[in-house]
């Protein structure tokens, strides 16, 4: 299979000057955007794409999809994947076995009883395999292994870095950065005094921004109960001023409350749906935003460098364990954000693989 991979991304790159549209190539002299001030990594670059080769309807992508849909296959596939990201995790000194061990040996399962909505309905795309689990999101090794999963994106974004927190620092503080720098130029002022986190997984990212904005109020919110339980377990052990609140609902009707909040974050959220979920989602930022309220979604950048570059191989492993990654590369985000009401809508690679999209409710 690697071999058959390897030769069919050697020839979409050969043949890429005359078969790909010219709106998909990007000028020669490629896009740098800092990720970090001062000594540390190189800035991330943009390709000369607007989106990978191995993502649409190209004819690499096609395929792939095929090499996926023969389900022997797509079996060998899946295993594969999970046994490269446990892996490099583990070579990155990500105590991954150890990590899940203890989330499943806890008393989480008593807290899923109290967090979870028996009534909640899940929406159909919700119910497919990812992530190499057959059950998706909604299984507890799903929820156990989430975290060390959230490391490993850190390191893979800055690989060069000499420790998983040095990597983390970075991810997660250009990311923070650019949410901040965004609200104080575009919000007329407005402070932000509460915080919705939709996709919120375990909670990583929900910390991250209760850390940064500590006198707000934060409510991480998820589809699956399985997550969420592991997210409150953690909070539990930890003092904060003021607690996050975990909610059991669906990203795209919450049933909270309109200009309920001033900054609505998606992190690493939109490239696991398909496209008309992605839209739901903005629209639903959009309703619970006050006006001056920020969104800030953080996720795999269509024109990143060194996603544009993946081997063959690594490019059919991911693929295998996303299966709304087309629909999310071809999507343009910016303008599906506009369209809902969005105003001032920036794009910014804040690390090697990754950009930060931003956009303000008008007053």
């Amino acid at each position: 299979m690697a071999a058959i991979l390897a030769r069919a991304g050697a020839t979409a790159t050969a043949g890429s000057s005359l078969s790909r549209p010219t709106a998909c190539r990007r000028q020669r002299n490629s896009v740098v955007v800092a990720a970090v001030t001062g000594a540390g990594p190189a800035a991330p670059q943009e390709g000369e794409l607007e989106r990978p080769a191995w993502s649409g309807e190209t004819p690499l992508s096609r395929l792939v999809g095929a090499l996926i849909a023969f389900k022997p296959l797509y079996s060998l596939m899946k295993l594969a994947s999970r046994e490269v990201i446990i892996r490099t995790a583990e070579k990155s000194n990500i105590p991954w076995r150890e990590m899940t061990k203890k989330v499943l040996e806890s008393d989480v399962y008593e807290v899923f009883e109290r967090i979870r909505d028996p009534n909640l309905v899940y929406p159909d795309y919700y119910l497919n395999p990812f992530h190499a689990y057959d059950e998706g999101n909604l299984s507890w090794l799903a929820a156990a292994e989430a975290e060390p999963a959230t490391m490993s994106i850190a390191k893979r974004a800055i690989p060069e870095a000499p420790s998983i927190e040095e990597a983390n620092q970075i991810v997660r503080g250009t990311w923070l950065n650019a949410i901040e720098e965004h609200h104080l130029k575009y919000s007329g002022n407005r402070q932000i005094n509460d915080i919705l986190d939709i996709g919120c997984s375990v909670g990583v990212s929900t910390r991250y921004l209760a850390e940064k904005f500590p006198s707000a109020k934060a409510v991480g919110l998820d589809l699956s109960p399985y997550f969420l339980a592991v997210a409150a377990q953690k909070e539990g052990e930890l003092s904060r001023q003021n607690p996050i609140r975990w909610v059991h609902a669906n990203g795209e009707a919450t049933g909270l409350r309109s200009d309920s909040f001033e900054l609505v974050s998606l992190a690493y959220v939109c490239h696991e749906c398909p496209a008309r979920a992605i839209t739901g989602l903005v629209k639903e930022a959009f309703r619970l935003l006050r006006p001056g309220g920020t969104i800030a979604i953080t996720d795999n950048s269509p024109k990143s460098k060194v996603l544009q570059e993946l081997s063959p191989v690594l490019f059919t492993l991911m693929k295998s364990t996303e299966p709304f990654l087309d629909e999310y590369y071809m999507l343009d985000l910016e303008e599906t954000m506009r369209q809902v009401g969005f105003v001032n809508v920036h794009s910014i690679l804040t690390d090697p693989r990754h950009r930060t999209v931003t956009a303000t409710v008008p007053y």
